[in-house]
């Protein structure tokens, strides 16, 4: 699925030699063609194209106001839209519809976004599959047979076939990393903080451990874009000037088949010119006891990156499961490689890594220090620029 960047497309508008209007209207004709694979619970065309028909005109006047003004962008439906219901895809909130923009929300629109609709879930976040919906499940672009991974599920499915550029996300213990795994695209998980989580299902009930754990996050087609979206609703540290030192993670949890690619992984590493020393990563230590979790945050820093700036891992355990051996089983795609990252605050990203034997996309993991979130987008950056896994 080759389909232009955020970058590209920002210039050509810029240029004027392409239109918003006409980007929205392919976007819309995406989500149209693709409809069977249940990406969004609301399309917001009307709305979408008049936003775009401003752009333009701003645009053409000497007022843009960046790299985003014009572009198509999803929301999870996790996040408040003002008078645009968001159901979490919930029944019980299916007409639920807030007064007010989630902060990030109201961030990219400041920044020009048109905001193209309310992208899909697992309901309330709550499952890693997609699968539980109340308004159907969500199908992985590849092939419908297998799931789409969650709780982002319909976001990383609109990145992966072009319905959008990007997409607002969230992550609890990896529900936009497993997805982006599962459809072949970029899932990020900044900093905790570092994008504002203000307005999420705001006034509603929510468990306090997934308060502490839940990060916001971004969907795209490749760490690029995922820095262009990042600088436009939160702030991106300075790149350092050196290589950083990679830490292999030696103690993840992956079947044979996710082995065998990572292990083709590191190779291509290696050939750019990376030096890897081996690392365990803090998986079931301290426990995740929230009653700790501020100083273990304080202190991850020290000893997690002590030699290393960053570690590297599979994103997932296992395959893409088939929607038949996942249905009943909310968890069926395992966060065991990824949820230590909320817990301990660490930036973190999922770029594609390469292929399974059913044709389906897998995730490489990169993890950094806490506050220090651009070295891995640089290092996402330049694995997909000279990747090629023999």
């Amino acid at each position: 699925m080759s389909l232009p960047s955020i970058e590209e497309t920002s210039a050509q508008i810029r240029a004027g030699s392409l239109s918003p209007v006409g980007v929205v209207r392919e976007c819309l004709q995406k989500i149209a063609a693709n409809s069977k694979l249940n990406a969004f619970i609301t399309v917001l065309g009307d709305q979408a194209l008049a936003a775009a028909r401003e752009a333009e005109r701003e645009i053409a006047a000497g007022r843009g106001r960046g790299p985003l003004h014009g572009i198509p962008i999803g929301i999870k439906d996790f996040y408040d839209t003002a008078g645009i219901r968001t159901t979490a895809a919930f029944k019980a909130f299916e007409t639920r519809v807030p007064a007010k923009d989630a902060a990030a929300v109201a961030q990219l629109q400041r920044a020009g976004a048109i905001i193209i609709g309310k992208t899909n879930m697992h309901e309330l976040g709550m499952g890693t599959t997609s699968l539980v919906s109340h308004f159907g499940p969500v199908k992985n672009p590849w092939n419908v047979d297998y799931i789409a991974g969650g709780s982002s599920g319909g976001s990383a499915v609109a990145v992966a076939t072009g319905m959008c550029f990007a997409t607002l996300d969230t992550d609890a213990v990896g529900s936009c990393r497993l997805p982006a795994a599962c459809c072949g695209v970029v899932g990020f998980k900044p900093t905790y903080g570092l994008i504002s989580a203000e307005g999420i299902l705001e006034g509603e009930k929510a468990d306090p451990a997934i308060i502490a754990l839940a990060h916001a996050a971004i969907t795209t087609r490749s760490a690029a874009d995922t820095a262009v979206v990042l600088r436009a609703i939160g702030k991106l540290d300075a790149p350092s000037p050196r290589k950083p030192s990679l830490g292999r993670v030696t103690n993840f949890k992956a079947t044979k088949p996710v082995r065998s690619l990572f292990d083709k992984t590191i190779k291509t590493i290696r050939r750019l010119g990376f030096a890897l020393q081996d690392v365990t990563a803090p998986f079931d230590n301290p426990g995740f006891d929230l009653r700790n979790i501020e100083s273990d945050r304080r202190t991850i820093a020290a000893r997690l990156f002590k030699d290393v700036d960053l570690l590297i891992l599979p994103t997932t355990t296992d395959t893409t499961p088939t929607v038949q051996d996942a249905t009943g089983n909310p968890l069926a795609l395992s966060a065991e490689n990824t949820m230590f990252a909320n817990y301990y605050a660490l930036p973190a990203i999922s770029i594609p890594m390469g292929r399974d034997s059913n044709g389906l996309p897998l995730g490489l993991q990169i993890v950094g220090r806490p506050g220090k979130d651009s070295p891995l987008i640089e290092f996402a950056r330049q694995f997909e620029g000279g990747a090629r896994i023999e």
